[in-house]
């Protein structure tokens, strides 16, 4: 009997997907289910008649995989992934492969990979982006890990891959050890600034200009169309037009205004304060969750605070045109600053990573897939060593372009009292970027004068350091860290 191409544990929404998806690029798959009811109903409902054999042990998977085998987990990430890795290693054999698909830290990955190639297997630990629908019919495919376990499945999840628009599949080897889910974790953390900006423009329209929801689709359909044309706005501009069966309301309008997370987008920030990264705009859009968490605290406050009522007077056409602006120019921002967050990766942790590779990466399949990834593309194959977005000249026309409407809309929206946590942050990052001098001059003053902490001078090379003895009760002994 012939052997599967692949394996598979944990069929969830993406395993059963991935699994249909593989199949029908002409691989055989063989898939088992800790709750192993789950394998007969995939078995023979959704798998039937099609080249997929259930299992019901691990033993039994790993023997029917062809060598070397390629054994992939897509099961909640954590303590899980470890125990069938363990229970894992002692069926495979040297050069075996183990991959986990899920959203796992990429310290984990790291961790597991040395673990694994310990016992002389291979292991990837890979980001997969697009949800169910990408699963099924194309997911974006973020891989890393073991470099001597690519050539082995490279074929399987490329053929698997969503393909851009010039046919090129979204999907190629990142970088070592947890290169691959830290690419992930990235792509998250600008996905959470998308959402959250593109619910401060709906939060905008709707609120100060008074737009409908008809009105709405129709915006953002049409910004759909141009610059901003992305997965996530082609998906809200259907929401916009999407009505509740029971009321005939908007399904929008009927929804509770609180926002979940998984984490991913809090892993991103905490990276971003650990390798010292400006990624305030991913940040803003975490805390935005977080504030619309404590729903029943805001209802209570909103009886009790007041704020300036709202007055808006002009062309709701033309605001909504500059709030386009505005979106864009945040937008721009906040990838640039999780291209710096890469960037510092890349440094920090020794990873060969392929700033414009990782673009082509995120231009199909996955949630943030946007025209202007290709844009980014172009960017860094032209410059590898370019320091940020904001300084490419595409990128630098576009912000001044568009940087009047911008601070407009901000501004419109403080008088208005309606908050928009992530246009703010991005307009104060670029602001914060093109200053030459930032007052960290007096904090660091304060620092050295309740803690000794020193501080450097304009008019000496970096990397003195000097104290001052501000009270003329302090001693000679100064802090012995000092960090930027």
């Amino acid at each position: 009997m012939k052997k599967c191409d692949f394996g598979l544990i944990g069929l969830a929404v993406m395993g059963e997907n991935l699994v249909l998806n593989i199949e029908s690029r002409g691989y055989s798959v063989a898939v088992f289910n800790r709750t192993v009811e789950k394998v007969d109903r995939f078995i023979n409902g959704r798998a039937q008649a099609k080249n997929i054999v259930g299992c019901r042990s691990i033993e039994e998977l790993v023997q029917s995989l062809e060598r070397p085998r390629k054994a992939m987990l897509l099961v909640k990430a954590g303590a899980a992934v470890d125990a069938f890795i363990d229970m894992l290693i002692p069926q495979l054999e040297e050069g075996d492969i183990i991959i986990d698909g899920g959203n796992t830290y990429f310290e984990d990955t790291i961790r597991r990979t040395k673990y694994v190639e310990e016992k002389g297997l291979l292991y990837i630990g890979t980001g997969v982006s697009g949800g169910e629908e990408g699963a099924l019919r194309g997911p974006s495919i973020m891989p890393g890990g073991s470099p001597a376990a690519w050539e082995h499945v490279k074929p399987i999840f490329q053929a698997v891959s969503a393909k851009a628009p010039d046919g090129s599949p979204c999907c190629d080897w990142v970088g070592s050890d947890g290169a691959g889910h830290f690419v992930k974790m990235v792509h998250n953390g600008i996905e959470y600034g998308d959402m959250q900006m593109i619910c401060e423009a709906y939060s905008l329209m709707k609120n100060m200009l008074g737009m409908t929801n008809k009105e709405m689709e129709a915006a953002f359909h049409d910004w759909n169309k141009g610059e901003l044309d992305s997965y996530l706005i082609e998906i809200t501009s259907e929401i916009m037009g999407y009505s509740d069966e029971e009321t005939g309301n908007p399904m929008v309008e009927m929804i509770l205004d609180t926002a979940g997370q998984k984490g991913t987008g809090r892993w991103t920030s905490e990276q971003a304060l650990a390798l010292g990264i400006p990624a305030m705009t991913i940040a803003e859009a975490v805390f935005a969750r977080t504030m619309s968490a404590i729903k029943e605290e805001r209802v209570a406050a909103s009886k009790i605070l007041k704020g300036p009522k709202i007055d808006f007077s002009g062309s709701k056409k033309e605001f909504a045109e500059m709030i386009r602006k505005a979106l864009y120019a945040s937008k721009i921002c906040s990838y640039a600053q999780g291209y710096q967050l890469l960037k510092a990766a890349a440094e920090e942790y020794h990873w060969d990573l392929k700033f414009d590779s990782i673009a082509l990466l995120w231009r199909a399949g996955c949630i943030i897939r946007a025209q202007f990834l290709g844009k980014i593309n172009e960017t860094f194959a032209k410059n590898p060593n370019l320091e940020n977005l904001l300084l490419d000249d595409y990128f630098k026309s576009v912000i001044d372009s568009t940087q009047n409407a911008w601070r407009k809309v901000i501004t419109a929206a403080i008088e208005n009292g309606i908050p928009v946590p992530a246009f703010s942050s991005a307009l104060a990052y670029y602001d914060g970027y093109r200053s030459d001098r930032l007052p960290a001059n007096l904090l660091q003053a304060q620092r050295d004068y309740f803690g000794a902490h020193t501080y450097e001078r304009i008019d000496k090379p970096r990397g003195e350091f000097f104290h001052t003895n501000w009270t003329g009760r302090g001693g000679d002994t100064v802090s012995s860290t000092y960090n930027v």
